[in-house]
Protein backbone atom coordinates (compact mmCIF):
# COMPACT_ATOMS: atom_id res chain seq x y z
CA UNK A 1 0.00 0.00 0.00
CA UNK A 2 3.06 2.30 0.95
CA UNK A 3 4.45 1.99 -2.37
CA UNK A 4 1.54 2.66 -3.98
CA UNK A 5 1.42 6.17 -2.01
CA UNK A 6 5.27 6.54 -3.04
CA UNK A 7 4.45 6.07 -6.88
CA UNK A 8 1.45 8.75 -6.34
CA UNK A 9 3.80 11.14 -4.95
CA UNK A 10 6.42 10.83 -7.36
CA UNK A 11 3.43 11.46 -10.13
CA UNK A 12 2.56 14.05 -8.59
CA UNK A 13 5.76 15.63 -7.88
CA UNK A 14 6.86 15.35 -11.65
CA UNK A 15 3.38 16.81 -12.68
CA UNK A 16 4.59 19.99 -10.12
CA UNK A 17 7.96 20.68 -11.44
CA UNK A 18 6.96 20.62 -14.92
CA UNK A 19 4.46 23.17 -14.53
CA UNK A 20 7.06 25.11 -12.53
CA UNK A 21 9.92 24.59 -15.14
CA UNK A 22 7.21 26.32 -17.52
CA UNK A 23 6.96 28.75 -15.19
CA UNK A 24 10.59 29.34 -14.35
CA UNK A 25 11.30 29.80 -18.40
CA UNK A 26 8.38 32.38 -19.07
CA UNK A 27 9.69 34.08 -16.06
CA UNK A 28 12.92 33.68 -17.20
CA UNK A 29 12.20 35.06 -20.85
CA UNK A 30 10.10 38.25 -19.60
CA UNK A 31 13.14 39.36 -17.41
CA UNK A 32 15.53 38.88 -20.72
CA UNK A 33 12.92 40.05 -23.25
CA UNK A 34 14.08 43.58 -24.76
CA UNK A 35 10.31 44.23 -24.35
CA UNK A 36 10.53 44.93 -20.87
CA UNK A 37 13.07 47.52 -20.53
CA UNK A 38 12.26 50.41 -18.09
CA UNK A 39 10.49 52.92 -19.80
CA UNK A 40 10.95 55.61 -16.94
CA UNK A 41 12.89 55.57 -13.46
CA UNK A 42 9.59 54.54 -11.89
CA UNK A 43 8.96 51.26 -14.03
CA UNK A 44 10.18 47.97 -12.10
CA UNK A 45 8.46 45.20 -14.60
CA UNK A 46 12.01 44.02 -15.24
CA UNK A 47 13.30 44.13 -11.90
CA UNK A 48 9.63 42.25 -10.68
CA UNK A 49 10.23 39.88 -13.34
CA UNK A 50 13.93 38.78 -12.60
CA UNK A 51 12.84 38.52 -8.91
CA UNK A 52 10.15 35.91 -9.71
CA UNK A 53 12.62 34.29 -12.15
CA UNK A 54 15.14 34.28 -9.41
CA UNK A 55 12.26 32.71 -6.54
CA UNK A 56 10.88 30.46 -10.00
CA UNK A 57 14.45 28.54 -10.11
CA UNK A 58 14.96 28.40 -6.24
CA UNK A 59 11.69 26.50 -6.41
CA UNK A 60 12.18 24.32 -9.28
CA UNK A 61 16.13 23.40 -7.28
CA UNK A 62 14.47 22.33 -4.20
CA UNK A 63 11.29 20.21 -6.01
CA UNK A 64 13.97 18.92 -8.53
CA UNK A 65 15.75 18.00 -4.95
CA UNK A 66 12.21 16.52 -3.38
CA UNK A 67 11.60 14.43 -6.55
CA UNK A 68 15.31 12.86 -5.89
CA UNK A 69 14.74 11.60 -2.70
CA UNK A 70 11.27 9.81 -3.40
CA UNK A 71 12.83 8.00 -6.17
CA UNK A 72 14.75 5.80 -3.76
CA UNK A 73 12.79 6.03 -0.98
CA UNK A 74 11.50 2.87 0.25
CA UNK A 75 8.90 3.29 3.25
CA UNK A 76 9.22 0.77 6.76
CA UNK A 77 6.07 -1.06 8.01
CA UNK A 78 5.15 0.41 11.44
CA UNK A 79 1.78 -1.79 11.90
CA UNK A 80 2.36 -3.36 15.36
CA UNK A 81 5.85 -1.91 15.80
CA UNK A 82 4.48 0.78 18.84
CA UNK A 83 5.84 3.89 17.96
CA UNK A 84 6.10 6.03 14.65
CA UNK A 85 8.82 6.86 13.21
CA UNK A 86 9.95 8.40 9.49
CA UNK A 87 7.72 6.47 6.53
CA UNK A 88 4.84 6.05 8.86
CA UNK A 89 1.29 6.16 8.11
CA UNK A 90 -0.65 7.91 10.79
CA UNK A 91 -4.32 8.25 11.54
CA UNK A 92 -5.77 11.10 13.35
CA UNK A 93 -8.87 11.87 14.93
CA UNK A 94 -9.32 15.30 14.93
CA UNK A 95 -12.37 16.96 15.82
CA UNK A 96 -14.37 13.65 15.24
CA UNK A 97 -12.83 12.97 12.01
CA UNK A 98 -9.86 10.92 10.62
CA UNK A 99 -7.12 12.67 8.94
CA UNK A 100 -4.08 10.74 7.68
CA UNK A 101 -0.53 12.10 7.66
CA UNK A 102 2.52 10.45 5.89
CA UNK A 103 5.75 11.13 8.07
CA UNK A 104 8.49 11.56 4.88
CA UNK A 105 11.60 13.60 4.25
CA UNK A 106 10.44 16.00 1.71
CA UNK A 107 7.43 17.41 -0.03
CA UNK A 108 5.53 18.46 3.01
CA UNK A 109 2.00 19.65 2.23
CA UNK A 110 1.60 17.58 -0.81
CA UNK A 111 -1.84 15.91 -0.45
CA UNK A 112 -2.73 12.71 -2.00
CA UNK A 113 -5.64 10.35 -2.61
CA UNK A 114 -5.58 6.82 -1.43
CA UNK A 115 -9.32 5.32 -2.44
CA UNK A 116 -11.26 7.54 -0.33
CA UNK A 117 -8.80 9.08 1.97
CA UNK A 118 -6.62 11.97 1.57
CA UNK A 119 -2.98 11.81 3.16
CA UNK A 120 -1.08 15.00 3.92
CA UNK A 121 2.83 14.75 3.63
CA UNK A 122 4.69 16.11 6.95
CA UNK A 123 8.23 16.99 6.20
CA UNK A 124 10.47 17.47 9.71
CA UNK A 125 10.12 21.06 9.15
CA UNK A 126 6.67 20.73 10.03
CA UNK A 127 5.79 21.03 13.62
CA UNK A 128 3.34 18.08 13.60
CA UNK A 129 5.34 15.79 12.44
CA UNK A 130 7.77 16.81 15.29
CA UNK A 131 4.72 15.34 17.69
CA UNK A 132 4.26 12.49 15.92
CA UNK A 133 7.35 11.16 15.57
CA UNK A 134 7.47 8.69 18.33
CA UNK A 135 4.01 8.47 19.29
CA UNK A 136 1.77 5.20 19.66
CA UNK A 137 -1.88 4.28 19.22
CA UNK A 138 -3.76 5.85 21.11
CA UNK A 139 -1.61 9.02 22.01
CA UNK A 140 -3.05 12.36 22.67
CA UNK A 141 -1.47 15.54 20.92
CA UNK A 142 -2.57 18.76 22.78
CA UNK A 143 -1.56 20.72 19.44
CA UNK A 144 -4.06 20.20 17.16
CA UNK A 145 -5.82 18.32 20.11
CA UNK A 146 -6.56 14.82 18.72
CA UNK A 147 -5.38 10.80 19.39
CA UNK A 148 -3.74 9.40 17.32
CA UNK A 149 -5.91 6.44 15.54
CA UNK A 150 -3.50 3.65 13.94
CA UNK A 151 0.20 3.87 12.44
CA UNK A 152 1.14 1.53 9.66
Amino acid sequence: MKQALVDKIRERLQQQLERLKRAARDAQQAATDPDSKAESKYDTRNLEASYLAAGQARQVEALEHAASMFERLVLPDYEGMGAAGPGALIELKLKGESEWFLLVPAAGGLEVMDGERTITLLSPESPLYQQLLGCGIDQVLDRPAGRVRSIL
